[in-house]
């Protein structure tokens, strides 16, 4: 699969994408899809403080400090993957903006400082995005501004306590859920 950035400073260059199929990178309609709804939520990604949970590539996160967020925490535990995204973020020259955990998301401890914007594309119906939520507010990771996507599959619900679903949107064979702390 072919990725690129789609907007911001980096518009354009080619990422790579993890060797196997152990992950399942977004596709670039589908990232268009996503940022256009966050875009016009936020008005700005400048500054923001960032994680792509479950990161794969690190598309999605890239794509944000593309476009102006001031850092990212890559979290990812699957080796061919964590070599692309570390080549990904080589390859953008974005080592200072970015701090890579090759370790599970539910191996997260608690977090420094709640984010501004989370990216969630766990594997699709496991359940893994909602169990992950649920354990990243009790950690800190998320405050009462904070935006969360989670991507699923398109036949799968989402439902996390304490969390409101903003806007769902499908786009190919994903499922887009914008959620927000009650």
């Amino acid at each position: 699969m072919s990725l690129r950035i789609i907007s911001g400073q980096w518009r354009g260059r080619r990422l790579l994408a993890p060797e196997g199929d152990t992950t399942r990178p977004t596709a670039d309609r589908t990232r268009e899809t996503l940022f256009s709804m966050l875009a016009s939520r936020l008005g700005s990604f400048e500054d923001l403080a960032v994680a792509d949970l479950f990161a794969g590539s690190g598309a999605l996160g890239l794509e944000a400090l593309s476009r102006g967020a001031a850092s990212c925490i890559f979290v990812e535990q699957d080796p061919p993957a964590i070599r692309a995204l570390r080549r990904n973020i080589l390859t953008m020259r974005a080592q200072a903006q970015c701090d890579v955990r090759a370790i599970s998301v539910m191996a997260l401890g608690p977090a420094k400082q709640p984010l501004d914007l989370i990216f969630m594309d766990p594997p699709y119906d496991t359940g893994a995005g909602a169990v992950a939520l649920d354990k990243l507010n009790r950690l800190g990771w998320i405050a009462p501004s904070s935006w969360i996507s989670v991507e699923t599959s398109r036949n799968e619900e989402l439902r996390v306590k304490g969390f409101e679903v903003e806007t769902v949107r499908d786009a190919g064979k994903a499922r887009l859920h914008l959620l927000r702390p009650e």
